[in-house]
């Protein structure tokens, strides 16, 4: 392949990359998404070596579009500039540059399995939204805008998810956004023009779908009065001792301001105070007292803290956690409490954290050790309030999330309780893309959303991941007060899970059934030489 032509497929994966990234918020560039049908064209280009060459530009594309996803990421390592400020550029090209690695492999086996035309473009939804799995369940797993949750959610096409799950819309979204490649290859102008209407028409459908689906979500609020407590702090002054007392105060203030109904539960984002809360809770003390007065008998306080406890071994363990406290007449009662299961890798606990210590390195909490996971998640029940899922932070990324919880418990929870501190992520894209996902796990499950965040987006989300009511955005100060919407029975996604999207790989499979020679190919591992066919599968 001539140098300039190889250059230009390279560029080409790369803006691909970039525009499918713009789609997200808080850019919104929905035409974006056409850039998967420009890595599509780009891999499907001569190549001397071809498979490393597609490896190549899946990289590349990889590259460009992390690069705009996860930018934030240099935000955090600014909060204690002096001492971490010098990892930010060297986190961001690491996490780019290794996340693209699942895209290099993807690309390099759609082009070993060779097909084009439709099985083609099957194929391509199948290895990138396989990879995109993989992205979300290796190690840790790190599912950060994923391509099916690229449109707005809470709109008809996002609604999707409720069926086949993020995962699955992937597959639809990838399908649909690179057949631009299929319509207009090979074949007379009849064919292309009824492969556009062919996708035209799955465009329509889907949309005719979730437009009736969002109708028909349930209107009429029965559940309790929730408060939901932005208090904007910012997060580089946060950990500042002195401060504490200004900030308890001011979470304390903006909890007890009047209104015309007293709401039944406060919520306070994760790690709402800078201290490990063990001591501010202590019989006697002063803290307890003052919160004590501002809760009503009765009335509940869920709280984002950090907590210190003694595990089987005596060992000093450390807990992201959110507890929920109950008003009894001056004192305070433990009516629940959830330790946060899903940790960030580096920002809550540092991988090979031994080996990591011997280096220098370590992780971004302010504690003197890292946290300890908690187990597996179920349910929440209190007095007064229907069931609930805690959520916090980082575990509002993973789909099947609340479905895994309930299936343990055997109890299907009634909405979802999801505080984040956002004020990890400055004030640009972090926040905005956050809030997103966390909308497409109502979506998934059918089930409303209370969201609280230090310094926003705090919001309450219903079943089809549509905000209801007021919405505090980034750098507001404020309360919202909203009873909790109704819950929608159990979607296909809650039953089957990841079922749905099993099926749409097994399609793409099913879509090369017809092309033996892709897997007498595969079979002796060399380049395939294929027959020129039209792309619907006919020899001219």
């Amino acid at each position: 392949m001539p140098p300039r032509a190889s250059a230009v497929a390279g560029l080409a994966a790369l803006a691909g990359g970039v525009l499918a990234a713009l789609a997200f918020p808080p850019f919104g560039f929905l035409p974006g998404l056409a850039g998967f049908a420009l890595i599509l064209w780009s891999l499907d280009r001569p190549a001397a070596r071809p498979v490393r060459a597609a490896a190549a530009r899946g990289a590349l594309a990889g590259v460009g579009y992390f690069s705009v996803s996860v930018v934030w990421v240099v935000e955090p390592f600014l909060v204690d500039e002096r001492t971490h400020g010098w990892m930010a550029p060297f986190a961001l090209v690491l996490m780019a540059g290794g996340l693209s690695l699942f895209w290099a492999a993807a690309a390099a086996l759609w082009r070993r399995i060779g097909a084009r035309g439709l099985p083609g473009l099957l194929a391509f939804a199948a290895c990138l939204s396989g990879a995109e799995w993989l992205r979300g369940h290796v190690l840790t797993g790190f599912p950060w805008n994923l391509p099916g949750e690229a449109w707005p959610a809470g709109s008809p096409l996002s609604q999707g998810a409720a069926l086949v799950g993020a995962y699955g819309l992937t597959w639809v979204t990838l399908a649909l956004c690179a057949s631009p490649v299929w319509i207009l290859e090979i074949g007379t102008p009849r064919r292309r023009f009824a492969r556009a209407a062919a996708v035209a028409g799955a465009f329509l459908a889907l949309h005719a779908w979730g437009a009736t689906r969002i109708a028909a979500t349930p209107q009429a609020p029965t559940g309790p009065v929730i408060r939901i407590v932005q208090a904007d702090i910012d997060q580089k002054t946060k950990w500042r001792p002195e401060n504490l007392p200004g900030i308890f105060q001011t979470y304390l203030e903006l909890s007890a301001r009047p209104s015309a109904v007293r709401p039944d539960l406060v919520v306070w984002p994760e790690g709402a105070l800078p201290a490990v809360i063990n001591d501010l809770l202590a019989p006697g003390s002063p803290w307890r007292a003052a919160l004590a007065r501002t809760l009503a008998p009765g009335q509940l306080l869920a709280m984002g803290a950090y907590r210190a406890d003694m595990d089987a071994r005596q060992v000093l363990t450390y807990h992201n956690s959110l507890i929920l406290l109950q008003g009894r007449g001056g004192d305070l009662a433990l009516a629940g409490l959830y330790d946060k299961h899903r940790l960030v890798p580096f920002g809550e606990f540092m991988p090979l954290g031994d080996l990591a210590d011997r280096i220098g390195l370590r992780s971004l909490v302010h504690m003197p050790e890292d946290f300890t996971a908690g187990p597996p998640p179920r349910p929440l029940s209190a007095a007064g309030l229907p069931a609930f899922q805690p959520m916090i932070c980082y575990e509002a990324l993973f789909p099947g999330f609340t479905r895994a919880a309930a299936r343990r418990a055997g109890q299907r929870p009634d909405w979802i309780l999801n505080v984040s501190n956002d004020a990890w992520f400055g004030r640009a894209s972090g926040p905005w893309q956050h809030l997103n996902m966390a909308r497409y796990r109502a979506i998934e499950e059918g089930l409303p959303i209370v969201r609280s965040t230090p310094t926003g987006v705090s919001t309450v989300i219903d079943s089809s991941g549509r905000t209801v009511g007021p919405v505090l955005g980034l750098g507001a100060s404020g309360v919202i007060d909203l009873p909790l919407p109704p819950p929608r029975p159990p979607t296909p996604y809650s039953r089957w899970g990841d079922l749905p999207f099993l099926v749409l790989l097994l399609l793409s499979a099913a879509g090369l059934a017809g092309h033996k020679e892709i897997f007498i190919g595969l079979a002796k591992r060399r380049p395939l030489r294929r027959a020129r066919r039209d792309p619907d599968g006919a020899v001219p």
